[in-house]
């Protein structure tokens, strides 16, 4: 049955409403928005785990930056998305939350997977109850634990997925492909920022590109995160 068939019959109308063919047509809308989102790259290299993202500056006049696209979660955990950033900002609140609760309980930094776990499940919910709508944003997750380093994705199922490198949004084709070429597990940060930049270069495609239209940051292996400086972002982006 085709797409246009299944929306003349109702069949995407109610997020609870399963298609003849088993597809939930309302969730499939939700990735669709995740494809059409920032372009954000998430990398595990040997001295810390990075995130680089697209800030898609829409306006000459808009402050570059004013525009946040990663956001610390705790000290050793920092967050992306791709698709509706609004979406993406309650997910993140309530990681926060969930981080400095256990902070305070338990006198330790929280584990990564109990984080993502939880904004997962929270997403599934939602793909289950009427009344609601999918959270129409991809989050990457990453940081550093007991366990090492870490990097997650979690899509608007509520299904989520660990990496070594990976991308979410509008170019996902393009950066996926230079991802599987170039991605080593002995890449240090700077190594792994070049190929990042260059890879957002490709997909993004545009006289436009400069080094302020580029957010990244970094938790290295003493699970301290810190933000990369612009001028840092320069020198890959001219090179």
């Amino acid at each position: 049955m085709q797409p246009m068939q299944h929306q003349m019959m109702g069949y995407d109308r109610a997020i609870t409403m399963f298609s003849p063919d088993g597809r939930l047509l309302q969730v499939e809308y939700a990735k669709k928005t995740v494809r059409l989102g920032n372009t954000a790259i998430g990398m595990v290299c040997q001295d810390g785990v990075l995130l680089v993202t697209d800030k898609r500056l829409v306006d000459k006049l808009v402050v570059p930056e004013a525009i946040e696209k990663i956001w610390q979660v705790d000290d050793h955990i920092i967050a992306t998305g791709a698709g509706i950033l609004s979406d993406a900002r309650i997910l993140v609140e309530r990681a926060q939350e969930k981080a400095t609760g256990y902070r305070i309980t338990y006198d330790s930094p929280i584990d990564i997977l109990s984080i993502v776990k939880d904004l997962c499940n929270l997403k599934q919910y939602c793909t289950q109850s009427g009344g609601l709508r999918p959270f129409g944003v991809s989050i990457l997750m990453a940081g550093k634990d007991e366990s090492g380093l870490k990097l997650f994705q979690t899509d608007p199922t509520g299904l989520f997925y660990q990496y070594k490198a990976t991308v979410i949004g509008e170019g996902e084709t393009v950066v996926e492909e230079i991802l599987h070429k170039e991605y080593k597990d002995s890449l240090t940060i700077d190594q792994g920022l070049k190929i990042c930049i260059n890879a957002l270069k490709k997909a993004i495609d545009g006289k436009d590109f400069t080094a302020e239209r580029i957010d990244a940051a970094i938790v290295k292996k003493d699970g301290m995160m810190r933000k990369i400086k612009q001028s840092e972002i320069d020198k890959y982006v001219k090179g």
